[in-house]
């Protein structure tokens, strides 16, 4: 059977790397999607976060780190272990695919906000960790100046 998209041990699909016509792009470590294995309930939420955000924003949005294959210690994460959270960046204004701080004159606080909003109204959202205390329902975490944590439940109950 032709395999389309990686799956681990868990049963866990690796994130689609370079889809046509979708709303992100991927980073992080290691290359190649090796930490962007995704609980199917994550792989829900960023699906539907991708596709509100392409109604209302052309630009497309960072995913970073999910979990590895097979999950346990993903360094220097203390967690992304489950395949539960996610690691997404800020908006630029210019566009770019690469970092930028909250703090820096590229960031784009108003549709990085709406992007937060997008994950928060999903009811599988518990928090979302960021540095960038003007954005509502947001909380501080060490080392979150450049990208936002979202943290989710497997099931809503």
């Amino acid at each position: 059977m032709l395999e389309v998209q990686p799956k681990d041990s868990r049963g866990y699909f690796m994130l689609p790397q370079a889809p046509e016509d979708v709303g992100y792009y991927v980073y992080g470590t290691p290359e190649q999607g090796a930490g962007q294995y995704a609980h199917p309930a994550l792989m829900t939420v960023l699906f539907f976060v991708e596709r509100a955000w392409q109604a209302i924003d052309r630009r497309k949005f960072g995913i970073g780190n999910i979990s590895l294959s097979g999950g346990g210690k993903f360094k220097p994460h203390d967690t992304h272990k489950d395949g539960l959270q996610v690691d997404v960046r800020p908006l630029r204004k210019d566009g770019a695919h690469v970092r930028v701080d909250y703090f820096q004159a590229g960031y784009d606080k108003e549709a990085t906000a709406r992007l937060i909003g997008l994950f928060r109204a999903h009811p599988a959202v518990m928090k979302v960790n960021f540095n960038d205390l003007s954005i509502p329902g947001v909380l501080p975490l060490k080392d979150h100046d450049n990208h936002f944590h979202v943290a989710i439940r497997a099931s809503v109950t």
